[in-house]
């Protein structure tokens, strides 16, 4: 159902590469929270499975470590998994559309990732992972890897994806209203991914 994949191509220095990257710098000393870059680089090569987010949120920036907050709770429990499972880096990579806290608008809201950070170092990220199973969290990653422009649309065709990839809505708890306009989401669509993330770990 998953076939092995073929290892990577040696680039061991990429995760220390994307960690002292400091490309928007200036970019969020403009924002409303002016801090500085942060990426969170959390991947190793041999990873089954692959989450693609959308970019760490402030909690995270904090953290230095993905997910620490609402939406990895939901995350963890939408994929039937423990953190001690989540984090384990030999077995899941988790790899945003951008690696560092965008910051927020005068208004509070979340800026979207900076395309820079994708345009810099998405395509060797992704020569590193040969993930048998890929999750896509939210518009952002959605857009990215299946050039799909409605969120409710690709997530309600998952079953046009597997075995491989499982679009996600994103776990924040501002779209408990679509969760809640969405029933098929939790009836029928996280069971599958539950035993797709089951068999690939």
């Amino acid at each position: 159902m998953f076939p092995e994949p073929p290892p990577p191509p040696d680039a061991s220095d990429l995760p220390d590469r994307i960690a002292a990257c400091r490309l928007c710098r200036e970019r969020f000393a403009l924002t409303a929270t002016a801090h500085a870059p942060r990426p969170v680089v959390w991947f190793r090569p041999g990873a089954r499975l692959l989450i693609v987010g959308q970019a760490p949120g402030a909690r995270v920036h904090a953290s230095g470590r993905p997910f620490t907050d609402r939406s990895g709770d939901r995350l963890r429990d939408w994929m039937g998994v423990d953190a001690d499972t989540f984090y384990d880096r030999d077995r899941v990579a988790i790899v945003p559309m951008a690696f560092c806290f965008p910051g927020y608008d005068a208004r509070g809201a979340d800026l979207p990732p900076p395309p820079i950070c994708a345009a810099t170092w998405r395509d060797a990220v992704m020569a590193q992972l040969r993930p048998r199973l890929t999750l896509l969290v939210g518009g952002h990653a959605i857009r990215w890897h299946l050039g799909a422009r409605n969120v409710t649309e690709a997530v309600r065709a998952w079953r046009d994806h597997a075995p491989g990839i499982v679009p996600l809505p994103h776990p924040s708890w501002r779209n408990t209203g679509w969760l809640k306009a969405n029933p098929w989401f939790e009836r029928d669509l996280l069971p599958d991914l539950r035993a797709a993330v089951a068999a690939v770990l």
